[in-house]
Formats: C-alpha cells, sequence, structure tokens
C-alpha cells in the first residue's frame, strides 16, 4: 500500500513539475528603446507585445528610459531587461578617450582604428583594469534600476573570428583558417601576463591558433569579467543574463566566448540557423546542446527574418521547447509577418 502510495505521489509530482513547465515556457524579444520616451509610442508597443504573449522584454536603452517603460510593462504583467551592449561599445564618448582600452589584432591593428567587419565594431579589452571598470560601472548602472528583471549582457566576447557561413561572402571574406586581422586579445597586458606564465609570448609562436593556453587565457578574461558583475549584481539581489552565441563549443571557436563557465542567472542562445546555413533542425540540436552544458535556463533565440516560410516559425518554437529551453527570444517581434503573429496570438489564447 505504501508502495502504491509513494508511486501515485511520484505519477503526481512529475505531471506537476511538466505542467509547469509547460506554463512557464516564456516567449521574449529584443528591442530598442532610442534616446526619447515617448509614453503613448511605447503603450502601443507593450501592448502589441502582450497580444502576442510576449512576457518579457530586453530593451537596449538608457537606465533613465528604462525606468520609464517599466511601469506601462508592469501593468501587462511584463518584465524589462536592461540589454547592455558590453565589450563592443560603438560611440562610447569615455572610452574613445582611451585608445590604449582597446583590443588590439594579431596584425598589431588596435579595434578603435581599425574595425573589423563594420564600423560598429570597436572593442574593449577585458585585460586593461581601466577598461574592464568602465564595462562594470555601466554594468553598475543597469543594477540600480528598480524592477529591472536582469542586467543582459551582450557583445560580451571578441570580435568573430569565424564569421557565419553565410556571412563570409556578404564581406567577401573567405575564412578557412584564422586570420590575424579578425585574431584578437593581443593586448599589451594580456601578452605580458601570459609570458609572465608561460614564458612565452604568442605573437612569437608559430602558429598561436593551435594554442589550447592562448585561446584558454583569453577565454578566462571574459569568463572572469562576467562572474565578477554577476556577483556584484548578485550582492544587489539582481539578476544576469547574456545574449550568447548558439553553444558553448561553437562559442569558443567563434568568438572566444566560453558561456558554459559563467555563473549567469540565464542565457539567449541566438540560435539564427541561416547565419550558418542550418536547418530548423539545428535549432533543436544547439538547443539541447546548451541546456546539456549549463545548470540555468536557456531561451532559444530565433532570428524571425529567416522563418518566414509557412510553418516554420512554429516548428522553431516547438523544437526549441521540445529539446529543453524554458523559453524562446525574438529577433525581432517587430518584424514578424501575418503568419507568426497569428501563431503566436493562437498560442496566447489556447492557455
Amino acid at each position: 500500500m505504501k508502495k502504491l502510495i509513494l508511486l501515485t505521489i511520484s505519477i503526481l509530482l512529475v505531471n506537476c513539475d511538466n505542467e509547469i513547465k509547460k506554463n512557464t515556457f516564456t516567449i521574449s524579444t529584443w528591442t530598442g528603446a532610442g534616446k526619447e520616451f515617448i509614453k503613448k509610442n511605447w503603450e502601443k508597443k507593450i501592448n502589441y507585445y502582450d497580444s502576442l504573449g510576449i512576457t518579457e522584454i530586453l530593451i537596449s536603452g538608457s537606465p533613465e528610459v528604462l525606468r520609464k517603460i517599466i511601469p506601462i510593462a508592469n501593468k501587462k504583467k511584463i518584465k524589462i531587461h536592461g540589454w547592455m551592449w558590453t565589450v563592443n561599445r560603438p560611440g562610447d564618448t569615455i572610452a574613445n578617450k582611451n585608445p590604449d582600452w582597446y583590443q588590439v589584432n594579431r596584425n598589431g591593428d588596435n579595434s578603435l582604428d581599425y574595425r573589423a567587419y563594420v564600423n560598429y565594431y570597436q572593442w574593449l579589452s577585458p585585460f586593461h583594469p581601466d577598461a574592464r571598470n568602465h564595462i562594470i560601472n555601466n554594468a553598475k548602472k543597469l543594477m540600480e534600476v528598480d524592477g529591472l528583471a536582469s542586467v543582459h549582457l551582450d557583445y560580451v566576447r571578441y570580435p568573430d573570428v569565424i564569421l557565419g557561413a553565410d556571412l563570409q561572402p556578404k564581406y567577401n571574406i573567405i575564412q578557412e583558417t584564422e586570420l590575424p586581422e579578425y585574431d584578437y586579445g593581443y593586448h599589451p597586458i594580456a601578452r605580458k601576463k601570459f609570458k609572465e606564465i608561460f614564458d612565452k609570448d604568442p605573437l612569437e609562436l608559430k602558429n598561436p591558433e593551435l594554442s589550447n593556453e592562448w585561446r584558454q587565457f583569453r577565454l578566462n578574461a571574459i569568463t572572469s569579467l562576467v562572474n565578477e558583475i554577476v556577483d556584484i549584481a548578485h550582492k544587489k539581489n539582481k539578476k544576469v543574463s547574456a545574449a550568447v552565441f548558439p553553444f558553448p563549443e561553437m562559442s569558443r571557436q567563434m568568438v572566444r566566448q566560453a558561456w558554459d563557465n559563467w555563473n549567469l542567472d540565464s542565457a539567449y542562445p541566438m540560435l539564427y540557423n541561416n547565419f550558418y546555413r542550418e536547418n530548423i533542425n539545428w535549432i533543436g540540436f544547439a538547443t539541447k546542446q546548451g541546456v546539456s552544458d549549463v545548470d540555468f535556463p536557456i531561451h532559444s533565440g530565433l532570428y524571425s527574418g529567416a522563418l518566414k516560410n509557412p510553418g516554420d516559425f512554429e516548428k522553431a518554437y516547438n523544437i526549441s521547447k521540445e529539446n529543453g529551453a524554458s523559453g524562446i527570444s525574438i529577433f525581432t517581434a517587430d518584424g514578424l509577418n501575418d503568419e507568426q503573429k497569428s501563431f503566436l496570438v493562437n498560442l496566447k489564447n489556447s492557455k
């Protein structure tokens, strides 16, 4: 009899857990706030997101603007995250005055002067103490915003050493190896510290791209930066999330980002399958890999522009859920087509 009771309780708990997971699968979106806050525009935008069943918004905007958006979102029970450009700081007026804060590539080019791929790639070095403090202070400003669901870190990595297969032709680049102009992390401070440990200057290595120690050394610099921000946030009872590359091993190779070593509260891997010439099943694979690599929630980032064929968006949603994601995040819900919007509306109405 006792075994029967225990079995019944176990089944009920499993069913309850499954029901909770079913009902807490979140839909979120990235969006920008702009510099000017216009209340009626945000009321309209929040109402639109609410109609789609979106319950979390990752907003790139100043703390001042976020403070004005949060009360509007609260009326619809929508959470607001502060989306922060972390290491890549285009147009940062403080950083711009300090060229030595910026990352350096294998050719010796400074990221402020030589901007790989696009003009807005202006990357600070995680090895320079003043640059690190500047980044941390930017995060601290967001931590002071009452009601913020998380400080959401983005561009918390190095410049792409390898672009996605579909992006390379757009920049007229063929990257079959790690080319020196796109291989960053060679800041003088980094080279000095590495030599102190290994008695080698990474620039003098015959094949620096093959050095596991040099790769790990650079990975650790970003990881320690993130975890320092997380420690500060947690002491203030704030959460930290991050937009990351598809899954940790891929992230390590493409952008020197070991996010499975980060002490995050949640991650939003950007599973933009078209960037890598992959099908929708790849979204499920990447989601499952991320979920298995970390012990915090994963929200599958979906690129709406790549999912416009009939049924693609719904399939991407389902395959993310089936592979253990805690939600999806859309880039962006502002550009959904009618079929995509209809799917989300019907999903919300069915709950």
